[in-house]
């Protein structure tokens, strides 16, 4: 395989050429949302001012829309690993399509059923299943963890998912900690009684090949402004559950899947921009491969150099902040680390989040402080309401980038 091209990936992203009080800034909250490359902004420009429309028509424009929609699908599926591209939601956003589905999977239980969630998630991830267990009057059940590494409680994975469980809401990493959960073991425990599994591979989509098939999950939904695009939100589900759920559209909508679930007018120059991000990996993986071969393969290509790359990042930082003195929640033993992405959070004993997060600021190293509405985590660790500092790592960043901002770190703390 050819050397991993990071001078022509940040080559890719104009936005990383920023200079904040005469330093090159430091994109550390890739978390919260990537740069895009680029092409993501040429896609959407091209699509407002060439072929903006809407869908249905027999006009160029509008047929061109409903291709672009299509396309993107296509696209989706193999960044999920899909084989019918049928399966792909569009919408706002991951928040969004959660109260959707959730709202729909609602009106399908009742009293008794048990719905379960864990207190490491995001809360878009947490309270559309807790509104929906409220509606439906089921009940709710938690995954606690612990709170030495911030992984699930293996006891409480197998006490809380029963013969009474309708859904489990799982997360496959953590936006907090960092920790990627086993969640091929929770799918198959939930299938074993009969229960369905959402994932919510938002924190995930940017670091690791996503898979529905070899998870075994039922539901999953990522945003592509997390992997480089544009702010969209994207629902997989199993064609005949897409077909069957009792959505809330209008009734002039198509109940064709998945436009079903596609309620009013999308953001198709959104569309566009998800394409090109998809494109850019693939690019990454079609360049490391150095022949040519599928979407689905150069993906899968791009995301074995991207999570080595990452991970040596990680635990680079990882170390300086241990030798910093700075306490980190999630994994820090080096024998785990297939199960940490490369996202860390830490607190200090003397400084707070948010104070450390504004001197770094001032150098051009943007980082977030808070709970990253992974509210119910953040309250197990006692970290409420100052919440802790977070630095997220993502296939532009440079050892250059974490090097300076471990020196930095110790200088503020200090």
């Amino acid at each position: 395989m050819a050397e991993y091209p990071i001078a022509e990936i940040r080559s890719r992203f104009p936005g990383l050429q920023r200079e904040v009080n005469g330093n090159q800034a430091i994109f550390f909250d890739g978390p919260g949302g990537s740069q895009s490359p680029e092409s993501v902004g040429d896609a959407v420009k091209n699509y407002l001012l060439h072929q903006n429309a809407n869908v249905g028509m027999s006009f160029a424009t509008s047929k061109e829309t409903d291709d672009l929609i299509e396309e993107t699908m296509r696209a989706c599926a193999d960044l999920v690993g899909c084989e019918d591209y049928r399966e792909i939601v569009f919408g706002q956003n991951m928040t969004s399509l959660t109260i959707q589905l959730a709202s729909a999977l609602s009106r399908t239980w009742k009293a008794g059923d048990e719905v379960v969630v864990t207190r490491s998630d995001h809360d878009a991830n947490v309270r559309p299943w807790v509104l929906a267990a409220q509606w439906s009057g089921a009940t709710v059940r938690w995954i606690e963890i612990d709170p030495n590494d911030c992984t699930h409680r293996d006891e409480t994975i197998d006490s809380s998912i029963n013969e009474n469980t309708v859904l489990v809401a799982i997360g496959a990493a953590s936006n907090f900690s960092g920790t990627i959960n086993d969640v091929k073991r929770i799918c198959d425990k939930a299938h074993s009684v009969g229960a369905e599994v959402f994932v919510d591979a938002v924190h995930y989509a940017p670091h690791g090949l996503i898979d529905v098939t070899e998870m075994g999950c039922d539901y999953l939904a990522c945003s592509s402004y997390k992997f480089f695009g544009t702010h969209q939100g994207i629902l997989w589900g199993r064609f005949d559950r897409l077909a069957e759920l009792p959505v809330a559209k209008l009734r002039v909508s198509s109940e064709e899947v998945p436009f079903r679930w596609m309620t009013g007018t999308q953001g198709h120059e959104s569309m566009a921009g998800t394409l090109a991000a998809i494109e850019h990996l693939e690019w990454l993986g079609g360049t490391l491969a150095g022949t040519q071969i599928s979407r689905r393969e150069a993906l899968r290509e791009a995301f074995y150099a991207i999570e080595e790359y990452e991970r040596d990042l990680c635990w680079r930082m990882i170390e300086g902040l241990d030798e910093i003195g700075v306490r980190i929640w999630g994994i820090t033993d080096s024998s785990m680390k297939e199960h940490r992405a490369p996202t860390v959070s830490f607190t200090h004993h003397s400084m707070t989040a948010e104070e450390i997060g504004a001197a770094l600021a001032e150098h051009g190293i943007f980082a977030w402080a808070g709970n990253f509405y992974a509210l119910e985590l953040s309250e197990s660790l006692g970290l409420e309401p100052e919440g802790a500092l977070r630095v997220g790592l993502l296939h532009y960043n440079t050892e250059d980038e974490v090097d300076r901002f471990l020196k930095v770190l110790a200088e503020i703390v200090e």
